[in-house]
């Protein structure tokens, strides 16, 4: 029961070697999260390597540990019941997936910014400015931050034609739109959900035996509450939450098309 197939081996080698790579470089002020994470396409930091690599790079020891134990934990029977070569194909795959599915989502992201930022230029409001705040500053984590900007909203509502507030929040503005287009995105997090959803779908009754509450609960039904949970996390939106969902949840997409694509092409082989 504890046997590691050399695919899930080397994928844990490699990522244990990336991260301590990473920090070694980061002790000398070389970050290889500017090279190897993934940046939206639309960051001049962006390059198409990234969709692959940024799976094998990873913030902190506790996001390497469970991102590891999972691969372990579930890729290692895919890949004994599926053969290496098969596994590999669908682990990269969908950890592209999961890359590409994350960019179409900050493009849909920053395109609402935008036209909140286009309405807020054309017709300034505190409203409108109130609503690019709760939609996309954390303020939560900065008490002064906060304060800043709910006397900035208080006082604009007191003065709503006042130019001077419009000017007055414009470098905080551009500074968010900097910092968002250039927020790195890291972990093998999408492909994990991917072998996951694999998992679920190939062995949909066996018991998994939870850890908090200790209860055992069948493979199909633990895919499908993770899966809701990232849904219902990224539509939610919290500014402060810096998870990427939809990378999730796009290992997921990526991992079901290729499963069924692989069944109608088995079927239509046999």
């Amino acid at each position: 029961m504890f046997t590691t197939p050399p695919v899930v081996k080397n994928i844990l080698i490699i990522n244990v070697l990336m991260f301590f790579a990473t920090m070694s470089f980061k002790s000398i002020g070389i970050d290889l999260d500017e090279y190897l994470a993934l940046y939206y396409w639309g960051s001049p930091k962006f390059m198409p390597h990234q969709l692959i690599t940024h799976a094998f790079m990873h913030a902190n020891f506790a996001h390497i540990f469970f991102n590891m134990f999972a691969v372990w934990m579930f890729g290692r029977n895919l890949e004994l019941f599926w053969g290496p070569k098969r596994f590999l194909t669908y682990y990269v795959l969908v950890a592209i997936g999961a890359g590409v599915i994350y960019e179409l989502y900050l493009t849909y992201d920053f395109s609402v910014m935008n036209a909140l930022l286009t309405e807020l230029q054309n017709h300034p409001s505190p409203v409108i400015f109130s609503q690019f705040v709760k939609r996309y500053i954390p303020v939560g984590m900065d008490p002064n931050l906060t304060f800043q900007l709910q006397h900035v909203i208080t006082e604009w509502s007191r003065d709503p034609n006042n130019p001077m507030y419009l000017e007055s929040v414009k470098p905080l503005i551009n500074d968010y739109v900097n910092f968002k287009l250039n927020i790195p995105t890291v972990g093998a997090s999408g492909a994990v959900y991917g072998v996951l959803l694999a998992f679920g779908m190939t062995f949909p009754n066996t018991m998994i035996m939870l850890l908090f509450p200790p209860i055992p609960i069948k493979a199909k039904y633990f895919v499908l509450i993770f899966g809701l949970i990232e849904l219902f996390s990224g539509m939610e939106h919290n500014p402060t939450d810096n998870v990427a969902h939809f990378a999730h949840l796009g290992g997921m997409i990526f991992g079901y098309i290729l499963l069924r694509y692989w069944r109608n092409k088995d079927i239509e082989s046999y």
